[in-house]
């Protein structure tokens, strides 16, 4: 049984790396540096007085709709495979140089909206959360008021997103992140793969 899996395994490796897009991972515009530990991405920019930081992990960012497997097996094999794209929610956090509060805003890529590229008034991620955290803390404090947007007047919504903007979070760089996070994310799966071929070839 072993066996089969494993050649089942070099199989799909090899699949997968045929449908690879990006050998190495795609830079995001506007001077943001790229940090990778594992699953989790990291992107640092500097201006004036600032330090802007957008995180992700691309563990469950692939939607459920495109997950559905177990149709693929009765797939005929021309056919080709919708392509699966990671939407991370991802956290935004604004650090000013002065103070030592950090602004975080959490945001997210709502499922509905993907694909809708038409509609160029909408946005294609939303703010769901922001809050005050202590600057430099790793662990934030469940005790900080936490803002849900749900139920926020929209003007103040309005100008958190141009707030996010001016900083570089903007539409153009959420489709960067998508296309970053779904070469991570595939990256992170071939990987995957591979070690589950090792592990199963270990006797």
């Amino acid at each position: 049984g072993d066996k089969a899996f494993a050649q089942f395994l070099t199989d799909e490796i090899q699949e997968e790396k045929k449908i690879q897009k990006h050998k190495s991972l795609p830079k995001v515009s506007g001077g943001w540096e790229l940090e990778v530990h594992g699953t989790e991405a990291k992107l640092v920019r500097k201006i004036a007085g600032e330090k802007i930081t957008v995180t992700f992990n691309i563990n469950n960012s692939i939607p459920p709709s495109a997950e559905e497997e177990d149709t693929q097996e009765q797939q005929k094999p021309d056919e080709q495979e919708p392509e699966l794209t990671s939407t991370p929610n991802f956290v935004v956090e604004v650090i000013k140089d002065d103070t030592k509060q950090t602004l975080v805003l959490d945001c997210h890529f709502p499922e509905d909206e993907i694909g809708h590229e038409g509609e160029e008034e909408s946005d294609i991620f939303t703010i769901r959360e922001v809050s005050f955290q202590p600057t430099g803390e790793t662990d934030w404090k469940d005790t900080n008021y936490t803002l849900n947007t749900d139920s926020l007047d929209w003007a103040l919504y309005d100008h958190l997103m141009d707030f996010l903007a001016d900083r570089g979070v903007d539409n153009t760089f959420a489709d960067e992140l998508v296309e970053l996070s779904t070469a991570l994310e595939h990256q992170e799966y071939i990987k995957f793969l591979e070690d589950l071929k090792s592990f199963v070839k270990c006797q």
